[in-house]
């Protein structure tokens, strides 16, 4: 996807906010959240579908969550590694507040091992390995307040693996009026991500295929946890979109993706916002070509053929997908190029032609 967080840049926000320093592991850790200790001081982490089970000086999955002395802690609570400023459609979201800036936020580290990360340097990295920033919850909205940017936004690694983090900015925020977003490929455990629900406005997860297969060989994971993590933001009420990153030959097969829109409509509903974005080659698909425009707008028509309302093409500027219709009159009412919204005719979130209510964040 076209996110791109390279390590060292970005950090404009720092800069004016005159307060970053560049250090080691210096300051203390945070106590983990969702872990159960065991027996000989071994603790089991219970975030993600992975429960990793950890002697004392061992790391999860993940390469941030550590036992220390039988207690499981966080080592990037505050350790910011990449900050920044961009439209909030390169999550992307569509449908929650259109045409706004977001502060972006990431730490070193993921729960998965996608194998075309476009992030890698920072998802596949240990925290001591990057350069960071002490940057306590406090700072984060103080710097996105001096911004002016009314939404701050978990993405770029996986915002999951630093949780206790992300929730208390999100406290914070909250109480400050701005709203929180988290760009996800979510694997995570239903109880912290129930809790995480109440916390934030919006939730994009990546859907990255329909395949226990794709997930295992692919993503080093597997698909069941994602589908029910979906369920769990659909019915909190959480605004969320979804995203497919359609790769030749791994996941652009027709009857996939027809199963994958049937199962969205049955289970979250016909107005989800899905976008198939192009796959650009990566990390260690480097050989892989880039996906043809032609993949995208057959998964497209798959999606608006199983019954799918608000179905957009990524990672295309210019394409008529990137638009926003109104699903009864099929009138225009958000035009886009890329990240930028050209033209927004919503009136209240409603189309101003047939008054059809538009789902979405939009005020």
């Amino acid at each position: 996807m076209a996110r791109k967080a390279v390590v060292g840049i970005a950090f404009l926000m720092l800069v004016l906010a005159g307060t970053a320093t560049k250090q080691k592991i210096s300051w203390p850790l945070h106590e983990a959240e969702f872990y159960e200790k065991l027996s000989h001081k071994k603790v089991r982490c219970l975030l993600c579908p992975h429960r990793c089970v950890l002697t004392p000086g061992q790391r999860g999955l993940c390469r941030v969550r550590i036992n220390k002395n039988g207690k499981l802690y966080s080592m990037v609570y505050s350790r910011a590694c990449t900050v920044g400023k961009e439209p909030i459609e390169k999550a992307p979201f569509f449908h929650f507040l259109p045409g706004r800036k977001r502060l972006t936020l990431a730490t070193a580290g993921c729960n998965q091992r996608c194998k075309y990360c476009q992030n890698w340097e920072i998802s596949q990295s240990y925290p001591e390995e990057l350069p960071s920033y002490n940057l306590p919850p406090e700072k984060i909205v103080e710097i996105a307040e001096q911004e002016k940017t009314l939404i701050i936004c978990f993405t770029y690694s996986e915002p999951i693996i630093f949780y206790e983090y992300m929730c208390d900015i999100a406290q914070i925020a909250r109480k400050h009026g701005i709203r929180t977003a988290v760009v996800s490929g979510g694997y995570i455990n239903p109880e912290p991500l129930k809790k995480l629900c109440g916390l934030v406005d919006a939730i994009k997860i990546d859907l990255k295929g329909f395949t226990n297969e794709f997930y295992k060989d692919v993503c080093g994971s597997s698909l069941q946890p994602v589908l029910d993590a979906c369920k769990i933001v659909a019915e909190s009420g959480t605004h969320l979109e979804l995203v497919n990153l359609v790769i030749p030959v791994l996941n652009d097969d027709t009857m996939q993706i027809r199963r994958m829109c049937s199962w969205i409509r049955e289970n979250l509903g016909d107005t989800i916002p899905i976008h198939f974005t192009r796959f650009t080659p990566a990390y260690r698909l480097r050989n892989s070509p880039p996906t043809p425009v032609a993949s995208l707008e057959m998964a497209a028509r798959v999606a608006k053929e199983q019954g799918l309302k608000f179905v957009y093409i990524g990672n295309v500027p210019g394409h008529k997908l990137e638009n926003t219709h109104c699903p009864k009159c099929d009138s225009l009412l958000i035009r886009r190029r890329g990240f930028t919204v050209l033209e927004n005719r919503l009136k209240d979130g409603c189309c101003p032609y047939c008054g059809t209510r538009i789902p979405g964040v939009w005020k």
